[in-house]
């Protein structure tokens, strides 16, 4: 079973990210008050604790979830290339997987190292289409369907 363990907006360009236990989610906004949530592929960033642990481990530190900027981590799904266009659902809320995040300079300047570290094996995550409005929760389960 896949949890949702963590949700986190950017605010505003370039600043910290926010963390929140529960967030409206929407078609127009993506995460609420989220800089980057307008509508398209990459409404919403989706990221594996357990593929972002694996980056963890070879840049041999531990570093905050929200160093990568997704929007929501869970615990229990890493992601592949077979997922682009299977259907995430956490609570009542759908997300379309449309591609994966690819790391980004701003990564290298976070960590030395971490934009090759979360380049192999879809380690930043995944993007996301948001198909309906809802509220997801810290804890909700996650499914993954075809």
């Amino acid at each position: 079973m896949s949890t949702l363990i963590a949700i986190g907006f950017k605010p505003i360009k370039q600043q910290p990210m926010t963390l929140v236990t529960k967030a409206n989610v929407t078609c127009s906004h993506g995460v609420e008050q989220d800089f980057f949530g307008r509508p398209g592929k990459r409404q919403v960033t989706v990221m594996s604790k357990e593929q972002w642990l694996n980056v963890c481990c070879e840049l041999d530190t531990m570093l905050p979830w929200t160093t990568r900027r997704a929007n929501l981590l869970v615990e229990g799904l890493s992601f592949t290339p077979a997922h682009v266009g299977k259907i995430l659902e956490i609570g009542d809320l759908k997300l379309e997987i449309t591609g994966e995040t690819d790391p980004c300079k701003k990564m290298e300047i976070s960590h030395a190292g971490l934009e090759a570290a979360l380049t192999p094996d879809w380690r930043g995550g995944v993007t996301c289409r948001v198909l309906n409005d809802g509220v997801i929760r810290e804890g909700d389960a996650v499914l993954l369907i075809s």
